[in-house]
């Protein structure tokens, strides 16, 4: 029986934080058993806003990928590949750009916002504002599915629906699928600052590596309600960062139903909050931490996992392309 196809995937800029783990690595690893699943290390999409730094784009692929075996993917049941050594994909993604429009691209709202975001103004990298078409050719290179993303990189995942129906018709038959955007219930968690945007580069993250002087020291710091100066004073949960942290990692629900519900009224502090949540980051990161440390000492099995995994995802990729290239009824040789 076929399983179905997921790609997910993170730009390697850095190491990951617990924001990915809370978005998307936790659901990896119940995919791995039922999906077919692929995980690219987007090197060359990380390159788009970070040519001026491509060292730290070559010296993060070991480092995310570090991250991976650290939470538990297993290489044998999940295919962890390089982007950048997959030519498949940017042939395909050169192709696709034929079947979109310019104005269509700077619609997208993911690519408006990331625009907006970077203070790019009209000096948008090509690379950059072609993305979609790029993220399209990843996704149906490898023919799947399913894509795990946060709900704002939707956009993306329909504008690939679009460039999909286009070749389709433009072949005669179905050659490639539709994907199936899965959003994850966590949603994007915000930085330890209250800003929306967790990032690696804004020192507003907790990294999968943290120390425990580092999480503790980020719990202390994190955005709760500027306007609770007391215990006895009534608080405000929506916004709060510790009880958006707390929805992400506590298990225990109902307990904190009662403790929002007590913050609310009036007479819970602060601190309690924090120690409550800085234990359940303590406890989810320390076991993360030392399985990183482990692999850490044997980098030639993280080069192999991603050497290895990269030719079986060439392969995939490759008949994609031939499919494609067939399809339309380019000419061949």
């Amino acid at each position: 029986m076929n399983r179905p196809t997921i790609l997910t995937g993170d730009r390697t800029t850095g190491p990951l934080h617990i924001g990915h783990y809370a978005g998307s690595l936790a659901n990896r690893l119940r995919y791995q058993d039922s999906h077919d699943q692929f995980l690219l290390l987007a090197d060359t999409q990380a390159l788009t806003d970070n040519a001026h730094d491509p060292e730290k784009v070559r010296r993060s692929v070991i480092e995310v990928a570090l991250d991976y075996l650290a939470v538990g993917i297993d290489p044998a049941r999940t295919t962890i590949c390089l982007q950048s050594h997959l030519p498949a994909l940017a042939e395909l993604s050169m192709l696709y750009l034929n079947f979109v429009t310019v104005a269509r691209l700077e619609r997208n709202p993911t690519i408006k916002d990331e625009i907006r975001a970077r203070g790019f103004g009209r000096d948008i990298p090509a690379g950059f504002l072609c993305y979609p078409a790029a993220q399209a050719a990843d996704i149906t290179a490898f023919k799947a599915t399913v894509v795990p993303v946060g709900e704002d990189q939707a956009p993306l995942i329909e504008q690939t629906n679009e460039i999909v129906r286009r070749i389709n018709t433009t072949a005669g038959r179905a050659v490639l699928p539709e994907a199936r955007a899965v959003i994850p219930k966590a949603g994007r968690l915000p930085g330890i600052d209250g800003k929306a945007k967790m990032s690696k580069s804004g020192g507003n993250a907790i990294a999968l590596s943290a120390s425990p002087d580092e999480i503790r020291n980020a719990v202390k710091a994190m955005f709760t309600d500027p306007n609770h100066l007391r215990v006895e004073d009534p608080g405000r949960v929506e916004g709060n960062v510790v009880f958006t942290y707390l929805d992400a990692f506590d298990t225990d629900q109902n307990t904190l139903a009662e403790l929002k519900a007590q913050y609310q009224r009036g007479g819970l502090g602060d601190g309690k909050l924090k120690a409550r949540l800085e234990a359940i980051l303590q406890d989810l990161i320390a076991p993360i931490r030392a399985r990183r440390a482990e692999f850490a000492q044997d980098r030639g099995y993280v080069f192999d996992v991603i050497r290895e995994g990269t030719h079986r995802a060439r392969e995939r990729t490759e008949a994609t392309k031939r499919d494609v290239v067939s399809a339309l009824g380019l000419f061949e040789l």
